[in-house]
């Protein structure tokens, strides 16, 4: 799919930042929605996919964004069996159109797996973890899950995490068998809507090619 190609529908009547902004709020309001029902954050990382899939190839007009937000935890949440979900008629009803709209394509992967095992590799485990973890949960308010292999989307995590924590883990980037400048490419995408961090240093390192 040609993402740029299909935002277009909406950037003929939303500016690229009003877009984003968009993304961005409805991203949250799965978050919160799922924290306040006590679902799991794979879950809810999950629906978040799935909102992104409903929307690749539709306009953000197709379908009411407030209604298709739940809808899409209501789903993921149903394939985990998970029963504190509220059955209200209208999610029921968009859920069938939902299904339609990702062509009942239900399986999503994320990068949770394969940073565990990067991070394993890199050590201080106590101290990049949590970190990357939260910065993986951060990379849904693009489209990174739509365009990039997961394991490159954990690769860039790590990276920042590294970074933020101070933790000099060039060598082993650099030993990796990876292209470094899709790595930076996921970085500058995911901090796109904010800009890059304000630390120069930190910016610095992030975004140069000396892995």
């Amino acid at each position: 799919i040609d993402l740029l190609k299909e935002h277009q529908k909406d950037l003929k009547f939303l500016s690229e930042e009003e877009y984003w902004k968009l993304q961005i709020f409805f991203t949250n309001v799965i978050q919160a929605l799922g924290e306040h029902l006590k679902l799991k954050q794979q879950v809810i990382a999950t629906a978040t996919v799935y909102f992104k899939r409903s929307y690749a190839r539709y306009s953000l007009k197709s379908i009411d964004l407030v209604l298709m937000a739940p809808t899409c935890l209501f789903l993921a949440s149903k394939l985990r069996n998970l029963e504190n979900f509220p059955r209200m008629n209208h999610i029921l009803e968009c859920e069938f159109y939902l299904l339609q709209l990702m062509d009942c394509c239900l399986i999503v992967y994320h990068p949770y797996s394969p940073l565990l095992q990067h991070v394993q590799d890199v050590g201080q485990e106590d101290m990049l973890l949590p970190l990357a973890w939260r910065i993986v949960n951060d990379t849904y308010r693009m489209d990174l899950c739509l365009l990039y292999p997961l394991f490159m989307i954990a690769l860039a995590c790590l990276r920042v995490a590294c970074v933020v924590q101070q933790k000099d883990a060039r060598q082993w980037f650099a030993e990796l068998p990876v292209d470094i400048e899709k790595i930076l490419e996921i970085i500058r995408e995911d901090y796109k809507p904010t800009g890059p961090c304000k630390d120069d240093e930190a910016s610095a390192y992030l975004f140069s090619h000396d892995a």
